[in-house]
């Protein structure tokens, strides 16, 4: 048997840091590779994070509550030695290109190989490592991620006063950004810059394992994830909130009252968390990716019947068929047949490792407005559905999305990303691309029109559309023959029910 360390992945794009709301798997349990394991709360959502691995559940690393850190070791696997044995030899699978992208632009923040686990305050040791003054294993356990993509290659850590490890601890970022390859110290440095993550605490000093330390940690709030993200997003202070729930727990609408009751301030507002995702994921965008913008008008009117004609005959219970759902289709069938757009762009430009990156599929992100900010969860496969089963499928996840109960995958992914602000939006807007997708459609709202069609005069109900396009993957002329063809598409009768 073999023991795998499981870390904190990143998730999207400006996650640095994150809070364990609870373990879905129990010490004991056999735990399958995908299979949900930890829930974390990020800044912007609750996402259960999956197992790269496949095993049994011998170790929890960190304590609910605890602030987490992308790298961070969160639990030791045993696995089958002989199915593990290729990984161990050092064929971990490649960093993804999000994860490439995220290393560049700086919005990670991967922590060391070998990671302290956090919990209330102590510092946990997650691997083993020989005592000082011993000579150390010739052999030690290997790091996974969960869920993602693992890097190149690791630094190698040194035990202290005396010979290094044959082989050190291999370590992954997930989701995206990878660690950069630290370089090798020098022997006489080795033993005085060991990181403390790698070293067990002195006796006396307590306990490494997250689930016990010798520091009593402190008192924990009793409040729901929903409610204890509105706090945070709006800077309230659980302390000064009076639970409703059962044994004091703070519900959302204890949080909710406490917002409205607070005086108006004046003066500068610190970010919430929720903002400041946004606001850093933005400034990437604006800095870092050179956009244009193509327009252009279109007449719902066969979709208007089309959606009539599909919604009369829909099963009882089942999520009336939107607009978005159309254009959800018919983007998917877009991006398939100009393939240039459904891609990411990787590297720096001036370095010969850049390339774009086309995607298997079309995966798509729906902007959702949600309390004081946005999340783009990805709807992946959009062009293997029908109308009805998109309809489900994106009222589950908007549904989930509004409630912080997105998964991992579902922030992952995406090539191009949906704007509707619906009825009561601007008849025309303009959205910025959501990094590291390569465009962003902005939908106007409906509004009837005065059009000139075959020589007539006719009222038709029309949209601006707005397509915003990253101008290092694709030109002005592919744009507007893609925006084209999606209007073509949208006017015309031919659509998967």
């Amino acid at each position: 048997m073999a023991r795998v360390a499981l870390e904190i992945p990143k998730v999207g794009l400006v996650m640095e840091q994150a809070r364990l709301v609870r373990w879905l798997k129990n010490v004991g349990d056999t735990v399958t590779q995908g299979e949900p394991i930890l829930e974390l709360e990020t800044e912007k959502s609750l996402v259960e994070i999956e197992s790269t691995e496949t095993g049994r559940l011998v170790e929890q690393l960190l304590a609910v509550d605890a602030e987490v850190h992308i790298g961070d070791q969160a639990a030791w696997l045993e696995t089958d030695a002989a199915s593990s044995a290729g990984v161990r030899a050092g064929s971990l699978p490649a960093a993804s290109p999000s994860a490439a992208r995220g290393a560049e632009s700086g919005a990670g923040n991967a922590s060391a190989p070998g990671g302290a686990a956090k919990s209330g305050g102590a510092t946990a040791s997650t691997a083993p490592s020989a005592s000082a003054g011993n000579a150390a294993p010739t052999s030690a356990p290997r790091s996974a991620s969960v869920g993602g993509a693992a890097p190149a290659s690791a630094p190698r850590s040194a035990s202290v006063g005396g010979a290094a490890p044959a082989s050190a601890p291999r370590s992954a970022s997930v989701g995206g950004a990878a660690p950069a390859i630290a370089p090798r110290a020098a022997p006489n440095e080795a033993a005085a810059s060991t990181s403390a993550r790698s070293i067990p605490p002195p006796s006396g000093t307590g306990s490494a394992n997250a689930r016990g330390a010798t520091n009593a940690p402190p008192t924990r709030i009793m409040c729901s994830p929903v409610a204890r993200r509105l706090a945070a997003q709006n800077g309230l202070d659980l302390r000064t909130v009076k639970g409703t729930g059962p044994r004091g727990r703070i519900q959302l609408a204890d949080v909710r009252h406490a917002i409205e009751a607070k005086a108006p301030a004046s003066g500068p507002q610190p970010l919430s968390s929720m903002r400041r995702a946004v606001a850093r994921s933005m400034t990437i965008s604006a800095t870092t990716i050179p956009q244009f913008i193509v327009s252009q008008s279109v007449d719902w009117t066969a979709v208007q019947a089309k959606r009539t004609e599909l919604n009369a005959h829909l099963q009882h219970g089942a999520p009336k068929i939107t607009v978005n759902d159309f254009l959800l289709q018919a983007i998917a069938r877009a991006l398939l047949t100009y393939p240039a757009l459904n891609s990411t762009f990787r590297g720096n430009p001036d370095s010969p490792d850049a390339a774009i990156v086309p995607a298997q599929g079309a995966h798509i992100g729906l902007v959702v407005a949600v309390e004081n900010g946005l999340l783009v969860p990805i709807l992946h496969d959009v062009q293997q559905l029908g109308l009805a089963d998109l309809a489900r499928r994106r009222a589950d996840t908007v549904d989930r999305a509004l409630k912080s109960r997105l998964k991992q995958a579902e922030l992952e992914g995406g090539t191009f990303s949906l704007s509707n602000l619906g009825a009561r939006g601007p008849d025309r807007f303009t959205a910025i691309v959501n990094p590291p997708q390569s465009a962003i459609l902005a939908v106007g709202r409906q509004r009837d029109c005065v059009v000139a069609i075959n020589g007539g005069i006719h009222v038709r109900p029309m949209s601006e559309l707005s397509l915003t396009v990253d101008h290092r993957v694709a030109d002005g002329r592919l744009a507007s023959e893609f925006l084209r063809y999606l209007v073509e598409i949208l006017e015309g009768n031919e659509w998967r029910a």
